[in-house]
């Protein structure tokens, strides 16, 4: 049997990164129609079959005998996630129960690997665990670096284990699809509504959780851009981490507004919201800052219904976490991918005055 040949083969071949040879094959588009039709020449040239054609690829079964006992085996879908501990995560976890419950009835078992922080060490165990206990298919909110990447195109690649990424994304790998918000918009609506706020002058602190957060850091490249683009006037005061952590976001409030005049909003794009409440009774204001924050969790809400925050960014993370398991569970059973490689949440802009319930 001659050796199958890999999208990096051709992407060594051709010149160019694997994710442009995925971009080429699939047709996904963000490449020029030259350059995709040299790929496909040189992939067809040396042999290469798309995993859809392939009688081992996802979601294809064996003939026969073989083919009805492969049915009743059972799929195992591994799941990766961060941050275990913050409130956002319980309706994406609530998402992922929802998931496994129904596709339990399909012969679909979800495993879980819940992660406190946004670590790659972290996450390659979390992987690597969830390869011991045989995955068939993988959904993950991956952290952004080069070590994470690799290992993606690994499973992709040369285990055949498909990857769908949800809430946040990696470039440059063959993932199915992504599932979560489009995170860089959602940073040019904040610093929309911030602009309408302060009438477009003053300085605006911007908080975030960590650095090599994919999602957080397009939620500021798109507030930025925005702050830039439709309000000159603005001042940016600083964009510093608060790691998601409450006491992080206290200290940087207090610390920035204590030492600089004219600070006119904060927006907190990550986690620690509870940090705003305490840093605004630590300084005594007459007049708080305009306030953003994103997540609609029980806290959030009652920041909102207090006057601590004026608008929150929503994400629907109870999607994120339910549609990743069933893409999958339909690519694996049925052979049926997804339409679209960005399958994107609503960006729901609540405020006191339009949340279902009142926080008691």
């Amino acid at each position: 049997m001659s050796k199958k040949v890999t999208i990096q083969a051709i992407a060594e071949k051709a010149g160019v990164s694997r994710g442009t040879v995925d971009r080429a094959i699939h047709q996904r588009g963000r490449i020029s129609p030259e350059a995709a039709l040299k790929i496909r020449k040189i992939a067809d040239e040396m042999g290469y079959v798309p995993k859809g054609e392939r009688d081992t690829s996802y979601g294809k079964q064996e003939q026969g005998a073989d083919k009805k006992q492969s049915r009743r085996r059972t799929v195992k879908i591994g799941i990766v996630t961060q941050l275990a501990k913050s409130s956002f995560m319980l309706e994406v976890n609530r998402g992922i129960r929802d998931a496994a419950a129904e596709l339990k009835e399909r012969g679909v078992m979800l495993l879980l690997e819940e992660r406190f922080s946004v670590d790659e060490e972290e996450q390659l165990a979390a992987i690597d665990h969830l390869l011991e206990q045989g995955i068939d298919g993988l959904a993950l909110m991956p952290v952004d670096s080069e070590r994470i990447r690799q290992k993606i195109n690994v499973l992709i690649e040369e285990k055949q284990i498909p990857v769908v990424t949800f809430n946040s994304d990696i470039v440059g790998t063959g993932r199915i699809c992504y599932v979560g918000m489009d995170n860089r918009k959602s940073g040019q609506t904040a610093a929309g509504l911030m602009g309408l706020m302060t009438r477009g002058i003053g300085k605006i602190l911007v908080i975030t959780g960590y650095f090599s957060s994919h999602v957080d850091n397009m939620r500021v490249d798109g507030f930025v851009e925005e702050l830039k683009a439709g309000f000159p006037d603005l001042e940016l005061a600083g964009v510093q981490r608060g790691s998601g952590q409450a006491q992080e976001v206290e200290r940087i409030i207090v610390n920035t507004m204590l030492g600089m005049q004219g600070i006119a909003g904060i927006v907190v794009v990550s986690g620690g919201q509870a940090g705003i409440r305490a840093a605004f009774e630590s300084l005594q204001l007459d007049r708080r800052p305009y306030v953003i924050i994103y997540d609609l969790t029980p806290r959030n809400e009652k920041i909102l219904q207090d006057g601590i925050a004026d608008f929150l960014i929503d994400q629907e993370g109870y999607v994120q976490g339910y549609r990743p398991p069933y893409i999958l569970a339909d690519l694996l059973q049925k052979g049926h991918g997804p339409k679209e490689e960005y399958i994107y949440t609503d960006i729901h802009i609540k405020t006191k005055y339009n949340l279902k319930k009142t926080v008691s």
